[in-house]
């Protein structure tokens, strides 16, 4: 019920931050890409890579899973690899990611019940282990534009399966700024700054613009 008594400035317990997620990332491998035809790929690899960055700044734990790397997907994307030098992913041979024991063991390792979650494809390696993470009492934030699938309809398909079952939906920039979320915080400012200007397309070149014009410290 509404108390308007109880009505105070405090962040709802659904925001994002940087203690009470883990980010996931699944099967971002060139075989999968190669069959990934929902959107423009490049772009895919774009928002995966920013993502990636933003679990690096806020020190967010991440757990990378590859599948069939050897035998048939090939390698993890070199450009994600790059931003976790030295962390080996966890290959499997399940395409539910939450079948694989080692899998489940990193996410539940780091102690976070908010899974930031991203993948190829949407319709199977991404569908399947969202509904058993979420059957699992798991919070699931679906990171749609670093994900694809098959075609459009695949893709929107599975999302809309994820969001009837409690996912919910995000993109790559809203979970950076969730994160950040108040631009007095310093320590992440810069970081913030450059993920940005490197990733975020015309909102970077934005940024680009006023520090160049406003100042070095120009906000947003």
């Amino acid at each position: 019920m509404f108390d308007i008594a109880q009505v105070h400035a405090a962040p709802s317990a659904d925001l994002l931050t940087p203690d009470n997620s883990v980010m996931l990332f699944i099967d971002h491998q060139p075989q999968m890409f190669f069959g990934t035809g929902s959107g423009d790929r490049a772009a895919i690899i774009n928002s995966t890579v920013g993502l990636a960055k933003a679990a690096r700044a806020f020190d967010v734990p991440a757990v990378l899973t590859t599948v069939a790397a050897e035998s048939f997907s090939g390698p993890l994307l070199p450009q994600l690899a790059a931003v976790f030098p030295g962390q080996k992913a966890v290959d499997r041979t399940s395409m539910n990611a939450w079948e694989d024991e080692a899998l489940v063991e990193a996410v539940r390792a780091s102690g976070r019940k908010k899974i930031v979650l991203s993948g190829l494809w949407t319709e199977v390696c991404l569908v399947l282990p969202a509904l058993s993470a979420l059957a699992q009492g798991y919070e699931v934030y679906v990171v749609t534009d670093a994900s694809g699938g098959v075609s459009p309809a695949a893709h929107e398909h599975a999302l809309q399966r994820m969001l009837a079952a409690g996912a919910v939906p995000v993109t790559w920039v809203q979970v950076l700024l969730e994160l950040q979320r108040d631009w007095a915080r310093s320590e992440t400012y810069g970081a913030v700054m450059e993920i940005v200007k490197e990733h975020a397309g015309a909102y970077g070149l934005g940024v680009v613009y006023a520090q160049t014009v406003i100042g070095a410290h120009a906000a947003g």
